[in-house]
């Protein structure tokens, strides 16, 4: 080994370390600590702890925002400088490339090039691709990134007919299988055992799983639970093998290990052989993603598997203000089950900050303006759009979002999901409805479908939809959700225009994708809980947090509901310093306010009280009601509803209608030639500042306008979709516009 501080020289290829090389010195990355006491240098008493615990079994139990990965990169770092653990004897491994990527990073910034920092399925990869010739034989099988096509296949080979939901749902159900290694002849007890819902019946899906895995070997092809499968089949076979690995890894360290599955806790087990130098780090209260069949049992039974292990708790919290930390460790003091018997308790490191702000809205479109409206104002203020989210529980909610978002002028960018109209489901849903509204006279699915929503249920239901949600979650769940979107986006449509037509939706569904194709920028992040689980930002919104959608509808068991309470948990502390909690009493505007807010913040926002035996968390926050209105805020509407059409007296409910105060086939007076000068002019100032037209101003917006003919900035104001920064940047111009007036060339409203 090169002495301390010396560059290593670069080792030859091979199947551990691929091509490693430290990284170039560069301005862009810090200066490495000049010696392995400096790798310590601004760690905390229990930090240093977890760095200097170099043998022997070590548990971290690390609370969000405690520096956890400061922690463990530290930890290898300040062994490899000192000498006493080689870099190519490390192994760590997480569970996404982008947190493997960043421990690479931060260990070349610490001077420990060449420690391996892997996901547990490229590790085993890696060592599958390097072994299989000298195990098997002959060529590898293909690996298949979606193994879905071969399920139906599988599927109708047993002459089983599956839906699409039911093709999702058995497809999820195979992979539970394979990661808690469970064999086909199994299923059903172990389904049984789980309390799994099963989507078909049990002995039916062990006949799919079976056929399933005859078709991958005549294929010659394996799936991703294959990489893990057959790697620890190897290990467990081939002693030789075993021993290589061995001698290769003599430390490990797994970061996020309460997400482990069984499959990967058996492969850390062969890597390991006899040996206890091994860190996991974790935490219970953050483990969400148990319907993939992670546990956080191996993390709360580490002690008994390795009674000399060394346990340190991180609690400090770098991330988060004291008024988060508090609601966050609010919500787990009225936890109930084993992860919440081993909470850690977080104190704030930070300066106080602002209350935690909690919001009732009439109903989510208003819930969804809110939310834009409050972001405007804090970017206004100087907070930047990357540093703001909103988090939400499916991914199905995010349509309200980027339409408000864009009507607002706000820039944005969906992380973990597509844009609503790119999803898969929803592009073979227009596609459809639209076959539907050119043919569908000679369509015998229509036949019986009375009105356009019960069209749309009747074309949906083909494409997946069904009057239940599944019982199953994640991906399955949230593709249900984007169809039952587009439902009630059409029971919405009918009701605000009477005698609309399938072509009428469909051309309102153009209109709604077009005015949201926005090129990628850095803005706002919209993501789902479980999507932003590893990251965070100075100000979190998370909205819908109403009974019904957190916890989940599906979520029946007490098991299922505590997990509900760590994904929100999860998203508490995400935030920085300002937390924006929000609900809404109904979903669509004028329907019935029967919803309330979620259970699990009873004792914790003002008004309500703790959960029965459960002890409430001191402090509260400061409650504001929707739309509520400042002093010096543009005059604007203080309710959504009723808002009546001006020509006929019709109650609105569609969002476009309400801009326009009519009914889209009411009459309209509308100066068709300002219409034209007003789109002119929005065209100069969208390339002016590189925007999208509608960031600008909507269709809507300036039909209102050239409707209305303003001559004043109050009446200006009054139009919904001018709102207090619109107003201030273009009101002068299109006031002038409206007068007649002729601006100057390349006028940007400032």
């Amino acid at each position: 080994m090169p002495a301390c501080g010396q560059p290593a020289q670069p080792s030859p290829a091979t199947w551990q370390h691929g091509h490693v090389t430290a990284a170039t010195h560069s301005t862009l990355f810090p200066q490495a600590p000049d010696t392995a006491d400096a790798v310590l240098d601004g760690l905390d008493p229990e930090q240093r702890e977890v760095a200097t615990a170099l043998h022997g079994p070590v548990c971290v139990l690390a609370g969000a925002g405690t520096g956890k990965t400061r922690a463990i990169t530290h930890r290898i770092a300040y062994g490899v400088r000192a000498g006493i653990l080689q870099p190519s004897s490390v192994l760590a491994v997480t569970f996404t490339n982008r947190a493997a990527g960043e421990m690479r990073g931060r260990l070349r910034q610490l001077g420990a090039a060449g420690v391996q920092a892997r996901t547990f399925h490229s590790a085993a990869l890696r060592q599958l691709q390097y072994f299989w010739p000298k195990a098997i034989g002959g060529s590898m099988p293909r690996l298949v990134d979606r193994k879905i096509q071969l399920v139906a296949d599988a599927a109708a080979a047993c002459r089983i007919r599956l839906d699409r939901n039911e093709l999702r749902d058995v497809t999820a159900e195979i992979e539970w299988s394979k990661v808690t290694q469970t064999v086909p002849a199994d299923y059903a007890p172990a389904a049984a055992k789980a309390g799994r819902e099963a989507p078909r019946d049990p002995a039916e899906i062990a006949q799919i799983y079976n056929v399933y895995e005859d078709l991958k070997r005549d294929r010659s092809v394996m799936d991703f639970e294959d990489v893990l499968l057959l790697t620890v089949a190897i290990l467990q076979d081939r002693h030789d093998i075993a021993d290589q690995v061995r001698s290769q890894y003599q430390h490990f360290v797994v970061d996020e290990y309460q997400d482990v599955s069984p499959l990967q806790q058996r492969l850390l087990e062969l890597w390991l052989g006899e040996r206890d130098n091994l860190c996991v780090v974790g935490d219970a209260s953050q483990t969400i993603y148990s319907f993939t069949g992670a546990t956080p049992d191996h993390l709360l039974d580490f002690r008994t598997r390795h009674p000399g292990a060394t346990v340190v708790k991180l609690v400090r919290d770098y991330r988060s203000t004291p008024q988060v930390v508090h609601l966050a460790n609010g919500l787990l003091a009225q936890a109930s089950g084993r992860a919440a018997d081993h909470r850690l308790e977080l104190i704030s490191q930070r300066d106080a900050g602002p209350e935690p702000v909690y919001t009732e809205y009439t109903d989510e479109p208003a819930e969804a303006e809110g939310a834009a409206r409050r972001i405007r104002e804090l970017m206004a203020s100087g907070v930047p759009a990357s540093e703001i989210a909103i988090l939400f529980r499916t991914n199905s909610q995010s349509e309200s979002y980027e339409q408000a978002l864009a009507d607002a002028g706000v820039p944005y960018q969906l992380r973990g999901a597509e844009r609503f109209f790119d999803r898969p489901e929803v592009r073979k849903a227009g596609i459809a409805l639209r076959g539907a509204a050119r043919f569908g006279g000679n369509d015998t699915l229509l036949d019986d479908a009375v009105d356009l929503p019960s069209q749309v249920r009747a074309v949906l239901s083909g494409e997946g939809w069904t009057t239940e949600p599944p019982a199953g979650s994640g991906a399955v769940r949230e593709r249900w959700e984007s169809l039952a979107a587009l439902v009630n986006l059409a029971q919405d449509f009918a009701a605000a225009k009477t005698g609309a037509t399938l072509a009428d939706l469909v051309a309102e569904l153009d209109e709604r994708a077009n005015a949201q194709h926005a090129p990628t920028v850095q803005g706002v992040t919209l993501a789902s809980l479980h999507s932003a689980k590893g990251l965070e930002w100075d100000v979190v919104f998370l909205v819908g947090v109403a009974e019904g959608m957190m916890p989940i509808t599906y979520a029946k068991t007490d098991e299922q509901v505590e997990e509900e309470r760590r994904l929100l948990y999860v998203g508490v502390t995400r935030a920085r310093r300002h937390l924006h909690v929000s609900w809404a009493l109904t979903r669509a505007p004028g329907g019935r306010a029967n919803r309330r807010p979620s259970r699990f913040l009873d004792g914790l926002r003002p008004g309500s009280t703790a959960t029965v035996g459960r002890a409430a968390a001191r402090g509260s926050g400061g409650v504001e009601r929707g739309f509520t209105s400042r002093p010096d805020a543009a005059p604007r509407r203080t309710q959504r509803s009723p808002a009546r059409c001006r020509v006929c007296g019709r109650t609105l409910t569609d969002a476009g209608e309400m801009k326009l105060m009519r009914c889209e086939d009411c009459p309209s007076d509308m100066d068709e030639g300002l219409y034209e000068r007003l789109r002119e002019w929005r065209g100069v100032q969208a390339r002016l500042s590189g925007q999208p037209d509608f960031c600008v101003f909507t269709d809507k917006t300036l039909m209102a306008i050239a409707e209305t003919e303003p001559t004043t900035r109050d009446e200006l104001a009054r139009i919904p979709g001018v709102l207090k920064r619109k107003l201030d940047r273009y009101g002068d111009d299109v006031l002038a516009i409206c007068a007649g007036q002729e601006l100057e060339q390349g006028s940007d409203g400032e």
